[in-house]
C-alpha cells in the first residue's frame, strides 16, 4: 500500500466503476449452540487459523470429537451476553453493515463511483456473495480491505485465500487490488489517538493504559507470521502519538486458550495484578479491533473488566472501538485513495 498524498484526489472522469470489500471475521447467524458448532466449525478447520503439528488429521479428530461438542454451548453463552436482540444480527455484524452504508454515504465515494460490499472470512454475509455483488455491478476493479490493521496469515491471509479461490474461477476477472495491512499508517495512529484522548477528555486518565490485541501462538510467529512485530510497531507509534510514560501503558495480548504458548503477556494476568497492587483506574484500547465484537464486548468489557474488579481493582473502562465514526471513516477514505492513485 502505498503512502502518497491524497488530497484533491479523484477519478471523477472515469468511467470505471472500483469495488471495495469491506472485510471482517465474522460470527454465527444466532447465539445458540447449534449456529455456534456451523460457526466454529468453518472457522477452526482453516489451515490458516489451525497450523497443527504433526497432523492434521489429528487435529481434525480433536476438531470433531471434542472441541465441537464442548465449545459450542460455551461460546453461545459469551455471545448471549452481548446480543441485546435476538432477532437481529450479531453486533460484529450490524456494526460492519453500519460502517459500510455510512461508507456508501459519503461524497468521496459517490464521486469516485466507489461500490461497497460486506463479506464475512467465516459466516454470513460471506465474501462470495459480497464479492458476486460487485461483480454484478460492473466492478473492473475490487480493492479488498480486511479490517485487521496488524497483518497475520491467520487473518489478513486467509481472507485473500479465499478471494483468490473465488475470482480465479471468473472468465473476466477484476484487477484485485489488496490493503495488506495498516498498522503504522498515519492516519490510523492519528485517529486512535484521537479517540483514546477524547475518550479520556470525558472519562478521565487512567493509572494504567492497557493496549490489547488479540493473541496468537508463539509458533506462528516463528514460523514468520509478522502479526507480533505489527502490534509492537503500533503500540510504539501510539505512544509516542499520546506521549505515554513507560509506567504509564501496558501491551498486552488476549484471546488465549489451550495449552500451547501463545505470545503475551495475558491480558488476564497483567489485571490481577493490577488489582491487587492497588492501581485504583485502568483503561483497555484494542487497535486491532477497528469494530467492536466478541473479544471487546464480552472478552475485555465483561470478563476482564470483572476480573480486575475481583482482585481489587476500582476503575475500569474499556474504550470502544472506532466502528462507525467520522474519523474512522475518514481513515478508510484515505486508506482506499492511496490504494487507488498507487
Amino acid at each position: 500500500m502505498s503512502d502518497h498524498s491524497v488530497d484533491n484526489f479523484s477519478f471523477q472522469n472515469s468511467t470505471n466503476k472500483t469495488g471495495v470489500l469491506i472485510a471482517n471475521l465474522g460470527s454465527p447467524d444466532a447465539p445458540t449452540k447449534v449456529a455456534l458448532r456451523k460457526y466454529l466449525k468453518e472457522f477452526l478447520s482453516d489451515r490458516f487459523v489451525i497450523q497443527p503439528p504433526p497432523s492434521r488429521f489429528i487435529w481434525l479428530c480433536i476438531l470433531h470429537l471434542v472441541i465441537l461438542n464442548i465449545r459450542p454451548a460455551k461460546s453461545a453463552k459469551k455471545y448471549q451476553k452481548i446480543w441485546t436482540n435476538l432477532n437481529d444480527k450479531s453486533p460484529l455484524i450490524s456494526l460492519c453493515q453500519s460502517l459500510l452504508n455510512q461508507l456508501k454515504q459519503q461524497p468521496y465515494s459517490t464521486k469516485n463511483n466507489l461500490q461497497f460490499a460486506l463479506g464475512m472470512r467465516y459466516g454470513n454475509p460471506s465474501i462470495s456473495g459480497a464479492l458476486e455483488d460487485l461483480r454484478g455491478k460492473g466492478c473492473d476493479q475490487i480493492i479488498v480491505l480486511p479490517l485487521y490493521p496488524q497483518y497475520s496469515k491467520t487473518t489478513t491471509e486467509s481472507t485473500f485465500f479465499e478471494v483468490s479461490k473465488i475470482t480465479n474461477k471468473w472468465q473476466n476477472m477484476p484487477k484485485i487490488l489488496h490493503i495488506n495491512n495498516y498498522h503504522d499508517n498515519g492516519s490510523y495512529i492519528d485517529t486512535l489517538a484521537s479517540s483514546i484522548m477524547a475518550f479520556q477528555d470525558k472519562n478521565g486518565v487512567p493509572d494504567k493504559l492497557l493496549i490489547s490485541y488479540h493473541s496468537i501462538p508463539q509458533r506462528y510467529v516463528n514460523n514468520g507470521d509478522c502479526y507480533y512485530e505489527h502490534c509492537l510497531t503500533t503500540t510504539r507509534l501510539l505512544i509516542e502519538k499520546l506521549q505515554l510514560k513507560e509506567n504509564e501503558y501496558e501491551i498486552c495480548f488476549q484471546s488465549i486458550f489451550g495449552r500451547e504458548k501463545w505470545i503475551g503477556p495475558n491480558i488476564s494476568d497483567i489485571l490481577t495484578n493490577l488489582g491487587s497492587g492497588c492501581v485504583s483506574h485502568v483503561q483497555v484500547v484494542c487497535p486491532g479491533f477497528p469494530v467492536d465484537c466478541l473479544e471487546t464486548l464480552e472478552e475485555i468489557d465483561i470478563e476482564n473488566r470483572q476480573i480486575y474488579l475481583d482482585n481489587g481493582g476500582v476503575k475500569f473502562h474499556y474504550i470502544p472501538a472506532l466502528n462507525s465514526s467520522a474519523a474512522h471513516l475518514s481513515m478508510i477514505n484515505d486508506l482506499l485513495q492511496s490504494e487507488l492513485i498507487t
